[in-house]
């Protein structure tokens, strides 16, 4: 049975600083983010009651915000205790939390510096982003690519650079794929449409350098959880001509969690023994509190 619309469930959203039932919780047609994506978000999961990196979301929110010009008008306790708050209104222990601010409806044009700035979280349940994880996803190849930093605010987590994604990804399912690989306006390797990616040789990982996409704070759990058990991680230029020489890949987010990959555009990937550890240990630390 399909889950209802987010538009018509039961519940809660956090709004403006008061918690209202989720039919309500609406914004104006003539809103600027949804003319200009003037709008910054986070992607969370909760974990037996408490949200993975909490904290370290609540704050790249406001450094987003101050990337695109604007303040978000609650401080970081603020969007803490409201995270906190309503997934214990919701009920919910294991869940997905989405956390947004974005400019309001007072002018519509290109410039609207003087629109209230606006804040809203969200929660629902949320299973795998990707079903039976260790037999592996199919990628193809982005038909758009990640552009140069000084082309779109990439140090942002922007909803207006999610374009090229779902478009990407949109492509990537037409297609029988689950995602696509997404390369930079340099055609090296940068990550999938939603997640960082990594690749494995001779018991080696490799991953791009994020220098034109965000270091995702699961890429960064990943990466320090991999040093820890003895595996070398390269951070560093990764060109489409090698992925026939890596053994084994997968992705990190916070919505994929660590996903292994199978196929990249026809090239075969075995989700081996460094994927199935990295998919156990990121399990096992969101699992533990205060981890």
């Amino acid at each position: 049975m399909a889950a209802a619309p987010f538009h018509d469930r039961d519940g809660w959203v956090w709004m403006d600083g008061e918690f209202v039932p989720q039919r309500e919780a609406k914004v104006h047609v003539l809103t600027h983010a949804m003319h200009y994506a003037s709008c910054v978000f986070e992607g969370e999961r909760a974990y037996d009651g408490e949200i993975f990196r909490s904290r370290d979301h609540s704050e790249r929110l406001h450094k987003s915000a101050k990337i695109l010009g604007f303040q978000v008008p609650y401080a970081v306790d603020e969007i803490e205790r409201a995270k906190q708050e309503l997934l214990n209104k919701m009920g919910f222990s294991d869940a997905y939390v989405r956390v947004l601010a974005w400019r309001g409806s007072e002018q519509l044009g290109v410039s609207a510096k003087s629109n209230t700035i606006h804040a809203a979280v969200a929660t629902w349940q949320w299973g795998d982003y990707f079903a039976d994880k260790m037999a592996g996803i199919r990628l193809t190849i982005a038909p758009w690519r990640r552009p140069a930093p000084d082309t779109a605010p990439c140090n942002s987590k922007a909803a207006g650079l999610y374009m090229i994604c779902t478009l990407s990804k949109h492509a990537a399912e037409d297609a029988g794929f689950n995602d696509a690989l997404m390369f930079d306006w340099r055609g090296q390797i940068a990550e999938a449409t939603g997640a960082n990616i990594f690749f494995v040789r001779d018991g080696v990982i490799h991953t791009p350098t994020p220098d034109c996409f965000l270091n995702g704070f699961t890429r960064q759990t990943v990466i320090k959880l991999a040093r820890e058990k003895g595996i070398e991680v390269v951070e560093r230029a990764i060109f489409p001509n090698e992925l026939a020489t890596f053994s084994e890949a997968f992705l990190t987010g916070s919505a994929a969690e660590v996903t292994p990959i199978r196929e990249i555009a026809g090239m075969p990937f075995k989700p081996g023994k460094i994927s199935e550890e990295l998919v156990h240990g990121y399990s096992a630390l969101t699992r533990r509190k205060n981890a």
